[in-house]
């Protein structure tokens, strides 16, 4: 299970030609609210979308003719999926891949783009492996470990070769942490290459099992909760990723999701650049987390772009919010004639955009001869969702926000 940096610059040649050298590019927009030099390193540009091809083909690269004959099975809540059936089907090998059976459409449609057998099980990304280690029991498949695996974790760390190739004077590597494959590799290559890099971890608030585990000194189970993160949502590290990120890893942060689903619209918005819930977290704990560094050359690792249309749709709603750009607003008004052009003239006032209106007298929390009026409103941000409130507090109405 040992793993070195030798193995990570033979992974680099086995990837030659399978993996994209993604674009290392400067911010501005993560540089202004951080008071850094960040730098967003692209992984969601990467072949399938995601880092995990390069784990996925180096596990695959190295197994023995036998084992091949076999072929081989995963678990995934997604991008594992997609980097273990490309490189399957580069070797003309069969692949079965059980996914959690809320994993996104988009990437279990994808996955059996790529050729693999999909099996939709468990709610959860602990309960999928549970089964495909079922499967693989009877089959005699190989397991590809999504993390806990060696040469997975050397395929990985050709990252941090790279980050290193553009930006050798980098001082601060920020990267999402699930089961620990991606960090793990990189730290251990960074840290090798030069030890005064700090390398900083960001999960989930939902699903914080390595920082956790670090916590407690031992690999921890946690029982998280649903995320927009759903890559990320491991339940139970790895025995040598916790050994590795122990040894490599300076800190671990968390962000919760209305800083993921913000940071998610952020990339969209200003950079143009789809990110998925796993893919943002590094640069939303810059933000967030990380705000005693200064002045500091900084990588985030966008490891991911592969996220459901649907939920993207739900997502820039919940970043929309938090930045205050998009509120919801309840009221009470008199039921007469006038009232409630008389509330949205208020509101126009002070430059809202009324999206919706919904207008009731039957509920039975309002005295008769009122009614509730709940508003959906455009904002420009925070500060003037503020002002709306005070106006119409001024003009007697008791408002809610949220």
């Amino acid at each position: 299970m040992d793993i070195s940096l030798e193995d990570i610059i033979k992974a680099k040649a086995t990837l030659r030609g399978i993996s994209y050298k993604t674009a290392l590019v400067h911010n501005p927009i993560l540089s202004s609210l951080s008071g850094n030099q960040v730098h967003v390193k692209m992984e969601n540009l990467q072949r399938t979308g995601s880092f995990k091809i390069r784990g996925a083909y180096n596990k695959i690269a190295n197994l023995t003719d036998k084992e091949k004959e076999y072929g081989v099975i995963a678990s995934s809540a997604g991008n594992h999926a997609q980097g273990v059936a490309v490189a399957a089907t580069i070797y003309g090998i069969e692949s079965t891949i059980v996914m959690p059976l809320h994993a996104p459409l988009s990437k279990v449609t994808a996955t059996r783009k790529y050729g693999a057998e999909v099996i939709l099980y468990g709610e959860v990304y602990d309960e999928a492996y549970n089964e495909a280690r079922r499967i693989q029991s009877e089959t005699q498949a190989t397991f590809i470990h999504p993390f806990n695996d060696p040469l997975v974790i050397a395929g990985q760390g050709t990252i941090a070769l790279e980050i290193l190739d553009e930006l050798p004077e980098v001082e601060v590597v920020v990267l999402p942490i699930g089961g620990g494959g991606l960090i793990s590799g990189v730290a251990l290559a960074l840290k090798t290459l030069n030890p005064s890099i700090k390398i900083i971890g960001v999960q989930s608030k939902n699903n914080p099992s390595m920082l956790e585990s670090i916590a407690n000194h031992r690999v921890m189970t946690i029982d998280g909760i649903p995320s927009i993160a759903d890559g990320i949502a491991v339940k139970t590290p790895g025995d040598l990723t916790f050994k590795l990120v122990k040894q490599y890893v300076d800190d671990i942060v968390t962000v919760d999701e209305d800083e993921i689903a913000s940071t998610m619209l952020l990339f969209l918005e200003s950079a143009k650049v789809v990110a998925e819930g796993a893919g943002a977290t590094a640069a939303a704990g810059i933000i967030h987390s990380l705000t005693h560094y200064k002045n500091r050359k900084m990588v985030a690792v966008l490891s991911g772009g592969n996220v459901d249309v649907n939920i993207l749709a739900r997502t820039i709603d919940k970043g929309l919010i938090k930045n205050g750009r998009k509120c919801f607003l309840t009221t009470v008004i008199s039921d007469r004639p006038g009232a409630l052009a008389q509330l949205l003239q208020l509101i126009a006032s002070k430059g809202a955009n009324v999206l919706a209106v919904t207008h009731r007298r039957e509920t039975l929390d309002i005295p008769i001869s009122y009614a509730k009026v709940e508003l959906e409103l455009e904002t420009i941000d925070a500060d003037q969702v503020q002002t709306i409130k005070e106006l119409l507090e001024e003009n007697y109405y008791r408002v809610i926000i949220q």
